[in-house]
């Protein structure tokens, strides 16, 4: 099914200044030279590859549309096929006559993801890398970007590779051993073996630990704004996101539903969370919307208590009374990053707020003061908010998880892995330490493409887009 040509809009469809239509397939380039009628009068079977090409897109005496066509000759393009693509004006009724105009005359439109499936197949890209080219068309901030960027690369997948072919060297080595058992001889230094297990279960827990951090920053870091009703919770998320996203009023309880939208903050995406007022309601929604803020607490990873200045000025009692509140949070999410902040200092004396401060950070030591309504202090709020989130292996450049199938895979490579482990410690038989490193190999092999299956692959390219 992938000897066939076959084509598909590039770009997103709709009216728009250009769009680009794709050809490849053993029949692109002579089916494109057959509706392409050059303005120089080019043939343009007898051109180079990675060439540029203008003239009109016709279909019989009629001219459909001025074009540019770009040029890619097998092996030396995307999909490693010739590879055709159309430039053309972005009318809608444009691009349809085109496709069809080409479907007429002998090609099939493109499935899921088949452009990026047909790389894979022909050897231009491995499994990891076909799937970061997804990621990498929907990062939406410079992180994510980042990650999908070096994923596709193939910073991943060549420390995986490398990791696999040491280990099928040793492998290959201890099934020697088996093929001379009877004469007792030892091809494989168990020494040495030893120190590439340590090295690869060092290396695998660095890979499945960076998920944690990987599959946040893809995402967006889910941050839950919780506190009593009246704090300013809606009013801090507008100042966040700088729009009126939430209703703001006096009246408590006016947020009795979660509110969710997400901006980028240094380069990382934040999913913020605006949560119904935790308090003791005899009203039905209201307590229907506290409950769903129980809910996104779970789902978060950071919680932002926010508090009225102006309640714990009141006096001690007020501040202790707090302060419990945060012990129960603390003791009811002891997972969650927990950020303090103190809203509206501007209704407050200094004198006041460095007391306050002060009895606060006896319990959490991450406390910020701000004005949500002027907007002081937002800013320190936000580089907070950065300095909790681990971002320390993306800075060193270093390979990141973000793929809960690669996670997967990696999880059973480890178990695996630590069965070999295992079974060099205790002097295990050779022919039962073959087992357990096939078993490895088979989940390594699994992550780059060299072990697939159809099912695999048609579940992978399926979240595809059409033109890709």
């Amino acid at each position: 099914m992938h000897n066939d040509t076959i084509v598909a809009l590039a770009t997103p469809s709709g009216s728009g200044a250009i769009a680009v239509i794709r050809l490849s397939g053993p029949e692109a380039l002579t089916l494109a030279s057959n509706q392409f009628k050059s303005v120089s009068g080019k043939d343009l079977k007898a051109q180079a590859t990675h060439t540029i090409h203008l003239g009109h897109i016709v279909d019989g005496e009629k001219t459909i549309d001025e074009v540019l066509l770009s040029l890619f000759k097998n092996p030396n393009s995307y999909t490693g096929e010739d590879v055709v693509e159309i430039s053309c004006h972005g009318s809608s009724y444009i691009q349809q006559e085109i496709i069809q105009l080409f479907i007429r005359k002998g090609c099939r439109m493109a499935t899921a993801g088949e452009f990026t499936l047909r790389a894979f197949l022909n050897g231009k890209l491995d499994l990891s890398q076909a799937e970061a080219v997804a990621d990498l068309i929907s990062s939406d901030n410079e992180a994510s970007h980042q990650i999908a960027m070096q994923q596709m690369r193939g910073g991943f997948s060549s420390e995986i590779a490398k990791l696999r072919e040491e280990l099928l060297n040793f492998a290959s080595l201890i099934e020697l051993e088996l093929d001379f058992a009877e004469e007792d001889v030892e091809f494989a230094d168990r020494t040495q073996f030893k120190q590439l297990i340590e090295r690869i279960v060092f290396v695998l827990k660095r890979l499945i630990d960076s998920f944690s951090v990987g599959n946040v920053i893809k995402n967006g870091i889910p941050v839950a704004i919780v506190g009593e009703p009246n704090v300013g919770k809606s009013t801090l998320l507008n100042a966040l996101l700088n729009e009126d996203r939430a209703i703001v009023s006096e009246i408590a309880g006016t947020t009795r539903d979660t509110i969710e939208d997400e901006i980028s903050i240094g380069g990382m995406g934040f999913r913020f969370i605006d949560t119904a007022g935790i308090r003791e309601t005899k009203d039905v929604v209201e307590n229907i919307g506290i409950k769903k803020t129980f809910e996104k607490i779970e789902q978060a990873q950071v919680v932002m208590f926010l508090v009225s200045s102006l309640q714990l000025a009141a006096g001690e009692e007020a501040i202790s009374s707090f302060l419990i509140e945060i012990e129960k949070v603390k003791n009811k999410f002891p997972q969650k990053q927990l950020l303090v902040v103190l809203n509206k200092i501007d209704q407050i004396t200094d004198t006041d707020l460095g007391q306050i401060s002060t009895a606060l950070r006896t319990q959490a030591s991450n406390v910020i003061p701000i004005s949500a309504k002027t907007g002081f202090g937002v800013e320190q709020l936000t580089d907070q908010l950065l300095n909790l989130i681990n971002t320390g292996a993306l800075r060193n450049n270093e390979t990141i998880v973000t793929n809960s199938r690669h996670y997967d895979a990696l999880l059973k490579a480890f178990e695996e892995i630590q069965k070999v482990q295992y079974g060099l410690e205790t002097n295990l038989s050779g022919d039962l330490l073959a087992i357990d490193i096939r078993q490895a190999l088979y989940h390594f092999g699994e992550i780059t493409g060299e072990i697939t299956n159809d099912d695999l692959l048609g579940n992978i390219f399926a979240n595809f887009c059409i033109g890709k």
